[in-house]
C-alpha cells in the first residue's frame, strides 16, 4: 500500500518581525516552503539565518518579541495557523505537530520523572491512557536505544546523560505520533555513535509513521544523512532550495560553496617537550558516584601550551575526569598533579591561586550564563574574586577582556546575555574563564551547539589566546573533525577507561584500537547514502537491531 505524499505544510512569503529599540524590525523575509506528507526538509545555514524562527512558525508560534507580518500564510493540513484561534493552535500543539529542541537539559522540568513528562501530551489529548502511554514510552526508549528503557523514564532530568536525554525528548516528541515533528538540532549535543542511532531511529519513525519533519542543522553531513530536500537560508532570506543529491552535487550559490567548503582550520601539531614536568597530571585516578565506579585507573598527561583532546560516548567519563581535575569530585584513588605538586582531592581545600590556575569553558552559553546579569559583571566578577580590582582598575579589566575575545567593549558592556548570539554569549564564557588568569582551561563540548562558521572562528580564538597567553587545554569533545583541527595529543575513554592515546597524527592513522576505529568510522559524511551503507556495514537491518552497532 503506497503512503500519502500530499502536501501536508505550505508557507507562502513568511515574513516574521523582531522588536528592537522600539521599532519592529523584519527578520525573515518573504520565505516561501511546501512540504509533503512523508517528507523531511533540512534548513542550513549559520547563526541567525532565521532556520528556528521558520521552524516555530511551521507551528503557528513565534518567540517573544517576534511576530508575524500580516499577509503571511501557514496552511497545515488545510488550517491556516495565522488566523486559528490560539486555543485551537495549543491542542495542535504537541498532537500533531511537535519540536525537538536543541537542549533537553533546559527543556525538560528538573523537578518531575522523565516518563511523566513523556506521558502529559499522550493523556491531555486523550490519545492513551497512563498505563498504556508509559508502556508505549518504554518501546519508544528502546527504539532509540536507552540504557534501562523500562527503568530510565523513572528517573529525573539531572539523573541522565545529555546524550540520553536529548533521546529521551525525542522519544517524547514522538509519543502522539504527529503529523509533523520539527527538529532543531536534535544530535548537537550527542557523540557520533549516539548520534547514528537517533538518525538512525528517527529516519525509521518518519519511514514507518509517515511523518514529516523539518530537520533544524548546522551539520551539513548530518542533513545529508536526513533530508530529501535541502533549503540554504542567510540572515532571513533564501539563499537556494534543492533535492538533497543536487545540492550536495552541484550547489549554486557561491554562500552554499562556502558552507559546504567550511572548517579548513587545522593548526599545527606541537611536539610534546622533552624532560619537561606536565602542567597537570591525571594518575591512577579511580572515581565513583555514590557506590557506582566510574573511572578506572585513568592517566594522562597535559603539557604546558598544549591542547589534549579527550574523546569518547557519553558517559565514557570525559567530563567525570574534568570534575576529578577541578576539585568537583575528588578521586578514590589516585591523585592529580599541578606542575608536580599534587592538589588537594577537594576543591574546597585547595588555595584561591590553586583554584585560579584551572578554570572551565561550558559547553552551552545558554544555560552557564546568568541572562538576568549584565556581560560586565559576568566577566567582571572573577576579575574581582581573584585580582582584587574594583573600580576602573575593573571596568579596565573587563575592557581587556572584550578585546581579547574581539567584542567591542563599548557595544558589549551593558547588555545582557540573551540579546547576544550563540557564538558572541560562547565568547563571553571565554572571557569569563580568562578573568581568572588561569594557566589550564577544560573546554567542555564549546563548539557543539554552534553552527560550523561561528565554531570555526571560537577554534581560531582559542588558538590565538593559546599562542598569546601560553594556555593549556583539556578539550572535551565528541566532534573529531575539532580534534583534527586543534588538538595536539588526543585520549581515547570508553566506559571510565583510557583505552588508547599519544599524538594527534598518530592516532588518525590506522592501525587503530577498535573502539577508536568505531568513532573514526562514525564520523558522518557528505554523501546521501553514508548512513545507510554504514548500517548495512555493521549488519543492522533497522533500528530495532541497533545494539548491533557496539
Amino acid at each position: 500500500m503506497s503512503q500519502d505524499k500530499s502536501v501536508l505544510l505550505k508557507i507562502k512569503d513568511l515574513r516574521i518581525e523582531g522588536y528592537s529599540d522600539e521599532h519592529w524590525i523584519e527578520i525573515v523575509h518573504g520565505i516561501d516552503l511546501t512540504l509533503h506528507r512523508g517528507e523531511v526538509m533540512g534548513l542550513i545555514g549559520e547563526s541567525g539565518a532565521g532556520k528556528s524562527t521558520i521552524g516555530l512558525a511551521a507551528m503557528g508560534f513565534t518567540r517573544d518579541g517576534c511576530r508575524i507580518s500580516k499577509g503571511s500564510s501557514i496552511e497545515f493540513d488545510g488550517m491556516e495557523l495565522t488566523t486559528t484561534p490560539a486555543s485551537d493552535l495549543q491542542s495542535l500543539r504537541g498532537a500533531r505537530i511537535a519540536y525537538v529542541a536543541q537542549s533537553a537539559a533546559a527543556s525538560f522540568n528538573p523537578a518531575h520523572k522523565i516518563i511523566d513528562q513523556h506521558t502529559e501530551a499522550p493523556i491531555q489529548y486523550r490519545i492513551q491512557k497512563r498505563l498504556e502511554s508509559q508502556e508505549d514510552a518504554m518501546e519508544l526508549y528502546e527504539r532509540l536505544r536507552l540504557p534501562n528503557p523500562r527503568e530510565i523514564g523513572f528517573r529525573y532530568p539531572h539523573q541522565v546523560s545529555g546524550g540520553q536525554l536529548q533521546r529521551a525528548m525525542t522519544a517524547m516528541a514522538m509519543a502522539c505520533r504527529p503529523d509533523l515533528i520539527i527538529f532543531d538540532e536534535p544530535t548537537t549535543a550527542l557523540d557520533v555513535t549516539t548520534q547514528i542511532e537517533v538518525l538512525s531511529a528517527i529516519r525509521d519513525i518518519v519511514d514507518q509513521f509517515n511523518t514529516a519533519a523539518i530537520y533544524i542543522t548546522h551539520d551539513l553531513a548530518v542533513v545529508a544523512q536526513m533530508a530529501n530536500v535541502i533549503k540554504v537560508l542567510l540572515k532571513g532570506d533564501e539563499v537556494e532550495e534543492a533535492d538533497t543529491r543536487t545540492m550536495l552535487e552541484n550547489p549554486k550559490d557561491d554562500y552554499t560553496k562556502s558552507l559546504w567548503a567550511v572548517r579548513d582550520f587545522k593548526r599545527d601539531q606541537k611536539p610534546r617537550p622533552v624532560d619537561t614536568v606536565p602542567l597537570v597530571s591525571v594518575k591512577n585516578v579511580d572515581a565513583a558516584y555514590g557506590d557506582t565506579p566510574v573511572l578506572h585507573d585513568v592517566s594522562f598527561d597535559i603539557f604546558a601550551g598544549m591542547t589534549v583532546a579527550v574523546v569518547g560516548e557519553s558517559g565514557s567519563g570525559k567530563s567525570t575526569a574534568a570534575r576529578c581535575i577541578t576539585g568537583l569530585l575528588p578521586p578514590t584513588s589516585g591523585e592529580i598533579l599541578f606542575n608536580g605538586e599534587a592538589l588537594p582531592p577537594d576543591y574546597r581545600d585547595r588555595t584561591k591561586d590553586q583554584l585560579r590556575q584551572a578554570q572551565m569553558i561550558y559547553q552551552m552559553a545558554d544555560t552557564a550564563l546568568n541572562p538576568k546579569v549584565k556581560i560586565s559583571e559576568i566577566i567582571g566578577r572573577p576579575a574581582q574574586f581573584y585580582s582584587g580590582l574594583k573600580g576602573p582598575a575593573l571596568k579596565n579589566r573587563v575592557d581587556e577582556l572584550l578585546d581579547l575575545i574581539e567584542l567591542e567593549p563599548a557595544q558589549y558592556y551593558h547588555r545582557y546575555p540573551p540579546e547576544l548570539s550563540g557564538g558572541q554569549k560562547q565568547r563571553i564564557g571565554i572571557a569569563r574563564t580568562l578573568a581568572a588568569e588561569p594557566a589550564f582551561i577544560i573546554c567542555d563540548e564549546v563548539t557543539s551547539a554552534l553552527d560550523q562558521l561561528v565554531a570555526e572562528g571560537i577554534l581560531r580564538l582559542l588558538d590565538k589566546l593559546q599562542k598569546e597567553l601560553n594556555l593549556s587545554y583539556m578539550f572535551i569533545t565528541h566532534d573529531l573533525a575539532t580534534v583534527r583541527s586543534i588538538a595536539d595529543e588526543v585520549v581515547v575513554m570508553q566506559y571510565g577507561k583510557v583505552v588508547e592515546q599519544g599524538p594527534k597524527d598518530v592516532m588518525f592513522k590506522p592501525p587503530h584500537h577498535a573502539y577508536t576505529d568505531l568513532l573514526l568510522s562514525s564520523v558522518p559524511e557528505m554523501d546521501p547514502d553514508w548512513l545507510t551503507t554504514l548500517l548495512e556495514e555493521r549488519g543492522v537491518d533497522n533500528i530495532g537491531e541497533a545494539a548491533k552497532l557496539k
